[in-house]
């Protein structure tokens, strides 16, 4: 009797002969043994190794294998039922390999990133999940009740970045953290509510150092996968068609719409600008986005006239201030518009990196806050006195950096839904698998 044992990416043989059982009563555990054992079981097995007649590496027992935990199901060869594979995300890695492969790409992934942050000097740290205020992005968040502080109203963190720059407020000069950031807003093939995020804070870095150091993370990381793929994730298909060569190509926010339209945007700034940008739209016969506040507007004009562009991997740059308010900003010479110190790193038209020049004197922050009030009504509130009074601390020149890690290992595994490389699928599938009976 023959049994594949299969273990951590890794198959030995067994051979289990009557003969050769040390045992005084061998024959009978051995039929009973034969009679019950099925794929899936937990075996644990006691012999010496051998070589069969063909030559194959095997290890012959000397007492009959023991079932430490039956599969009481059939586990078929293979499953294609999406249903059964989005609510039993068990039999999905019991019926292939892939699931355990981008397992071990996500791991590689963390720790290439955590490794060459700590190499470089940086100090990993963690920062609260709970706040009464979620801020440093503008999303709907997830609010819950702290029943042990007289029902005070929580929110799950949207982004950790305001709490990472209190730290450098605080005197931390490279900081950085791995974690998990909560969106109370759609899913879909490139969004889930539950998400993984990395962001680091380095006083005194530029956009220009802010750009290499992401230049060489990204092709580093892709040269470590690359070398690794045939052994530890075979399964997974390299991504095709994308130069990760340095340096990466760079496209400015306005010329290149402008470039691409035929036509120049008005003053961003100005008070009209939000009438302004939807004549133009109208003269363009563009479809209008819901709700068109004027970052709404530049962010679906982006998507039809930047991010197609982007390929291989590329940075836009020089963002209009309305887009980034976390960041410095300045006039530019080229356009005469008010635009932000910030990049984002588009790799196949999907947006992988923020970076910017963070912005550090109070009183311009509470101006960018206040104009984030008027653009967005999920927006309105209460701004946050609490980081701003941190501000009036002193906080130095700062570059801070935010990429998405889920869509790491989308692009690394050329996956196009991002619930193919969760274990456990999006929050939908989280919800489906406890309705599971």
């Amino acid at each position: 009797m023959f049994l594949d044992i299969e273990r951590d990416t890794q198959r030995l043989q067994v051979m289990v002969e009557r003969k050769k059982l040390s045992e005084d009563d061998a024959e009978e555990k051995f039929k009973s043994f034969r009679k019950v054992a099925r794929t899936g079981d937990w075996v644990s097995v006691e012999g010496n190794p051998t070589r069969t007649s063909a030559g194959q590496l095997t290890v012959l027992a000397l007492k009959v294998p023991q079932i430490l935990a039956p599969c009481l199901h059939h586990i078929p060869d293979k499953v294609d039922n999406a249903e059964t594979l989005a609510r039993r995300p068990h039999i999905h890695s019991l019926t292939s390999d892939e699931p355990a492969d981008t397992l071990r790409l996500r791991a590689l992934i963390y720790d290439y990133i955590r490794t060459s942050f700590i190499q470089t000097g940086f100090l990993e740290v963690e920062t609260p999940m709970f706040d009464v205020k979620a801020g440093g992005a503008i999303a709907r968040p997830f609010e819950t009740v702290a029943n042990e502080m007289a029902n005070l109203p929580l929110r799950l963190r949207i982004a950790p970045e305001l709490n990472l720059k209190r730290l450098i407020v605080g005197g931390q000069d490279k900081i950085f953290e791995i974690g998990r950031a909560f969106r109370n807003e759609g899913v879909d093939n490139t969004h889930n509510p539950e998400f993984s995020t990395c962001e680091f804070y380095e006083v005194g870095a530029t956009l220009p150092e802010l750009i290499a150091r992401t230049e060489d993370l990204v092709h580093g990381l892709h040269t470590a996968i690359e070398s690794l793929r045939s052994t530890y994730f075979p399964t997974l298909a390299a991504p095709e068609g994308i130069d990760f060569s340095a340096p990466f190509a760079q496209l400015p926010f306005i010329p290149t719409i402008e470039k691409a339209s035929g036509r120049s945007l008005p003053d961003l700034n100005s008070e009209s600008a939000t009438a302004d940008v939807l004549s133009f739209y109208k003269e363009l016969a563009l479809e209008v986005p819901p709700n068109p506040t004027l970052p709404r507007l530049l962010d679906t004009l982006a998507e039809i006239y930047i991010e197609p562009l982007c390929s291989n991997p590329t940075f836009i740059t020089h963002h209009p201030e309305a887009l980034s308010p976390l960041s410095k900003s300045f006039m530019c010479p080229t356009t005469s518009q008010r635009v932000a110190a910030r990049v984002e790193l588009f790799i196949g038209g999907r947006e992988y990196v923020n970076a910017y020049e963070e912005e550090n004197s109070p009183f311009e922050q509470r101006r960018k806050f206040m104009q984030q009030q008027e653009f967005h009504a999920e927006g309105q509130g209460a701004i946050d006195e609490s980081y701003l009074e941190a501000l009036e601390w002193g906080m130095p020149p700062t570059g801070g950096w935010g990429c998405g890690l889920d869509r790491l290992v989308m692009l690394f595994a050329s996956k196009k839904r991002i619930a193919d490389v969760l274990p456990f699928g999006t929050l939908r599938n989280v919800v489906s698998i406890a309705k599971t009976k």
